[in-house]
């Protein structure tokens, strides 16, 4: 991707951001509430995740677990899940707060999901392309994998299943993207994502 390739998604990203955040303030409140009173405490999920160059940086997202212990693969029969969480996960709400994100230049709309430290910044040779551009709330690979929740749900192992199967195909989906980047397939994710 090219200088004024992200030039065009930053100027794009930043702008749709701001127009979300004006209509969704309210929601993105009113859930941050209802988190805080289920879970009795903040009701903002704060975690470091690795993004572009590798740096890390803070999302931002509702609250849908109460406190777990370190466990980073979710799963859709959960224990840890709230009930307004499993609201919040199906209707994306959770997903708003990172509009802050995409204003402060952490994140773009589209690209790999930003995930924990141990995925992408140890990527080797030609994967660490992934590295080079900003982690989105969605994507190709998000879109494939919508229902990772229910697929890691049903495996023996969800870890390994994820480490062995799914990631490695989300570093291929994701290496397609970025080689082939456009504004209108960024335009088309977003349309695809937004009707679930």
């Amino acid at each position: 991707m090219s200088k004024k390739d992200k030039l065009i998604k930053r100027i794009f990203d930043f702008s749709l951001a701001l127009i979300g955040l004006l209509i969704t303030w309210p929601i993105i409140l009113l859930a941050w509430i209802i988190a805080s009173i289920e879970t009795k405490s903040n009701g903002f999920f704060l975690q470091k995740r690795v993004g572009e160059n590798g740096k890390l940086f803070t999302i931002i997202k509702i609250k849908t677990m109460y406190p777990n212990n370190g466990i980073s693969i979710t799963t859709a029969n959960d224990n840890r899940i709230t009930k307004s969480g499993k609201f919040f996960r199906k209707y994306k709400i959770d997903e708003l707060p990172q509009l802050i994100n995409i204003l402060k230049g952490d994140m773009s709309f589209v690209g790999p999901r930003p995930d924990v430290p141990g995925y992408a910044d140890k990527l080797e040779g030609e994967d660490r392309i992934i590295l080079s551009v900003k982690p989105g709330i969605t994507g190709p690979a998000t879109l494939k994998y919508k229902n990772e929740e229910e697929i890691l749900a049903n495996v023996n192992d969800p870890v390994k299943y994820n480490n062995e199967v799914i990631w490695p195909n989300k570093v291929k989906i994701n290496k397609e993207y970025i080689k082939n980047w456009s504004i209108k397939k960024d335009i088309k994710y977003i349309i695809k994502t937004i009707k679930g």
